[in-house]
């Protein structure tokens, strides 16, 4: 009654092929990722003292928000995770989020900027956001996987993977929504391309970006527990190591302190988001 159809071995023979040609490329690119970058990232957050990691935290929140209140409240869900015991945990999460976070911003805006200059590279990224937003997030441990095995750093790609789609498409959104008739003034005075850019358009579209990196800031906290199960550590573990273990208590811990994590960068980037840019004189 069925056609037979499957794709299951074409992919396979594509991964197979790309581990057997660019393997060492591949390992050589893991290993310069964690030890390049994110452990010694990881162990300069795990030797700072608590206290002014808190104070950094603070700061930024109330640099932020432009409120004092809100940063002292900032840090003091920070302070609440140290004191449930997971400061350790939080440091290993946040390294992991910095790093991913960075990639994902330096993919992310070039990317919704090409979207929103060029119609057809618009038409061919719509669909892969399309299909990246709507695959199951373990379908993003498959490749990674496959292509660098278990670890942090293959937690760090599909990470940002994950999180890419929001930034890219509220980037393009942002750039489209500049007033047309601002862009034609600063277009009148022969700036090149690059500097209406960057000097107009950018500027004008930061609260979609920043709306736009908040997003993946979430969508990527989402990701750690998941990405616990395949070599990361961190908040997440602790999550895992209780499901496994049936300590809920442990697990319920965990992830309350993912929870605070997610509220703190959610009112640290709404803040920044939520600014308006002056107007042109």
């Amino acid at each position: 009654m069925f056609i037979p159809l499957s794709f299951k071995d074409v992919i396979n023979r594509f991964v197979d092929n790309l581990v057997d040609h660019y393997g060492d490329t591949l390992r050589a690119l893991s290993e310069s990722v964690l030890s390049g970058v994110l452990l010694p990232l990881e162990s300069a957050l795990r030797a700072l003292p608590p206290w002014l990691v808190l104070l950094a935290m603070g700061l930024l929140g109330w640099h932020a928000t432009r409120r004092l209140r809100q940063g002292v409240l900032l840090a003091g869900l920070l302070y609440l995770i140290g004191c449930l015991g997971l400061w350790d945990p939080l440091m290993q999460t946040f390294a992991l989020m910095l790093v991913a976070m960075t990639l994902t911003v330096l993919l992310g805006v070039p990317a919704g900027i090409l979207m929103a200059r060029y119609e057809g590279v618009r038409r061919v990224l719509q669909p892969l956001l399309d299909i990246m937003q709507t695959l199951p997030t373990f379908v993003y441990l498959i490749p990674v996987l496959m292509l660098f095995g278990l670890g942090k750093v293959p937690a760090i790609f599909a990470t940002v993977v994950y999180a890419l789609p929001p930034l890219i498409r509220l980037t393009d959104l942002g750039i489209r929504q500049v007033d047309h008739d601002v862009a034609e003034a600063a277009w009148s005075f022969g700036p090149t391309r690059l500097q209406l850019l960057l000097g107009v358009q950018l500027p004008l579209a930061l609260p979609s970006i920043m709306a736009g990196i908040n997003q993946s800031i979430m969508m990527a906290l989402s990701m750690v527990v998941i990405a616990s199960m395949i070599g990361a550590r961190g908040l997440g573990e602790d999550v895992l190591i209780g499901i496994q273990t049936l300590d809920f208590g442990r697990g319920l811990q965990a992830g309350a302190a993912i929870v605070i994590l997610a509220i703190v960068l959610d009112r640290i980037g709404q803040g920044y988001g939520g600014r308006r840019v002056p107007p042109c004189r």
